[in-house]
């Protein structure tokens, strides 16, 4: 809650209305109002008021049903009712119901502001305390425990997420799906000097595009249909702490452009405004595409990439660190039992085994799925092959020669093939290997993930391996 908190007015009339929000808005309050239930409910659909002040006797849409839909969109929201004494028996049944308070008319302006005033210190106050509860949780969860992998190649993902992690330098995480991206920046977030401020994360995925830029660097009262009242983008709330956009890649050109002034001038416009609001943020991306290719074909800024890829930390894919699968796994099922009060599950050997054969294209959270729905559907104390996914179970067979071979190999075939040689030689080890053949580590790490399922990949198994955490 900012410090103007904010209230919704309902009342049904214009003159009551136009009361209140000269009083209020005097007291320090950002005020909305509505004429009627009906208008009420369609502001309840815009930001949420920290407030609502609602008279319980109105024509079509009672204040009671105004009630119910608050506590539907947020049970902590305080409702203060309005209530003449021929519906003062409503309102007493409505308090039963959740509703924080009722003022009988006509009343005093003292009294009345004197109400909307607590009413906020209690909306404060639980925010703050729901708030600390959700960090408690996060901190007994993750805490300052090193997330899992013993491998070399994740050893040495860790060794570098430690370095930068005291800096106040950008950091681009890339990674398949699942590889636990934000594990490593929560990691990076924990062991920073701006640990107490806080870890705020979004995926830049999964709004549309008007809805993320306000998300973002908020927006101004009327910039747009349904803004309704002033809002913070979490640009501004993160002050003090990190902010981890998740799929940046998946960020649209003209948002890119935003987000880089963000990063080269250290401040943010809202939607529909006009003065700079100061940003004082560590900002660290993630991206499960190719920044690289995205802009060759005209999708991601270059400028923007320079800017985000400061740190570049790349999460090898499960397959690449087999070696990590079994301490995984008995993270993943201790936990699970944790969460079920219960004593952790053991895996027959038939089940180790297709969890270290298969190839998890989904990674180190496929490995957590399959091993709860293990943990569900297994009766016994002891997860055998059958109670895995059956994909897990099933190898598709390959011919060694085919029957018609290319009279001429592929220049793909080739450039396979000369990898696959050059990995043997090194013993697997692929930064060795990118060194001999001349490309970037992150290009040859490309090239194999294309590889998937061929020599390259199973080369690549021999050695430099690494793990992930959750």
């Amino acid at each position: 809650m900012s410090n103007q908190p904010s209230i919704l007015v309902v009342d049904d009339e214009m003159g009551i209305l136009d009361v209140l929000r000269i009083l209020l808005k005097g007291e320090g309050f950002d005020v909305t109002t509505a004429q009627g239930g009906k208008a009420g409910l369609e502001a309840l659909k815009g930001d949420p008021p920290d407030i609502v002040l609602t008279d319980i006797k109105m024509p079509g849409v009672s204040g009671t049903e105004i009630l119910a839909a608050v506590r539907d969109q947020d049970p902590e929201t305080p409702v203060i009712l309005m209530t003449a004494q021929a519906s003062l028996q409503s309102a007493i049944q409505a308090v039963n119901q959740g509703a924080f308070y009722y003022i009988q008319k006509p009343f005093s302006n003292d009294d009345l502001v004197a109400i909307c005033r607590r009413a906020a210190e209690q909306r404060l106050l639980k925010a703050e305390n729901k708030q600390l509860k959700q960090e408690i949780r996060r901190r007994e969860r993750s805490g300052l425990v090193k997330p899992l992998g013993k491998s070399r190649t994740f050893q040495e993902v860790l060794k570098l997420a430690e370095q930068v992690a005291p800096t106040e330098s950008t950091v681009l995480i890339q990674g398949e799906s699942g590889t636990g991206k934000e594990v490593i920046a929560r990691y990076i977030h924990e062991l920073s000097g701006r640990a107490e401020g806080g870890f705020f994360s979004l995926n830049c995925g999964a709004l549309p595009e008007s809805l993320l830029e306000s998300e973002l660097f908020g927006h101004v009262k009327g910039s747009f249909t349904g803004a309704v009242r002033d809002k913070q983008g979490l640009f501004a709330a993160a002050r003090g702490g990190t902010f981890f956009l998740d799929e940046i890649g998946e960020m649209s050109p003209a948002t890119q452009v935003k987000l880089l002034r963000v990063l080269q001038e250290r401040e943010a416009i809202p939607v529909g405004g006009t003065e700079a609001i100061p940003v004082d943020v560590r900002v660290v991306a993630a991206t499960n595409r190719d920044l690289e290719d995205d802009i060759k074909r005209g999708r991601f800024r270059t400028d923007l990439y320079y800017r985000l890829n400061v740190i570049a930390i790349h999460l090898p894919p499960l397959r690449e660190r087999r070696d990590d699968i079994q301490i995984l796994w008995e993270e993943f099922l201790s936990r699970i039992a944790k969460e079920r009060e219960e004593q952790p599950k053991a895996l027959a050997q038939d089940a180790k085994d297709a969890l270290l054969a298969y190839d998890w294209p989904g990674n180190v959270r496929e490995l957590e799925n399959a091993l709860e729905r293990a943990v569900v559907l297994s009766k016994a104390t002891t997860i055998d092959l059958a109670a895995l996914p059956d994909k897990l179970t099933e190898r598709r067979a390959e011919p060694l020669v085919a029957e018609r071979p290319h009279a001429n190999p592929t220049l793909d075939v080739i450039e396979r093939a000369y990898i696959t040689w050059v990995l043997q030689s090194e013993g697997g080890n692929k930064t060795r290997a990118a060194e001999v053949l001349g490309i970037d580590p992150s290009t040859l790490y490309r090239k194999l993930s294309r590889y998937e399922g061929g020599g390259a990949a199973a080369a690549s198994d021999q050695g430099d391996q690494g793990g992930s955490g959750r």
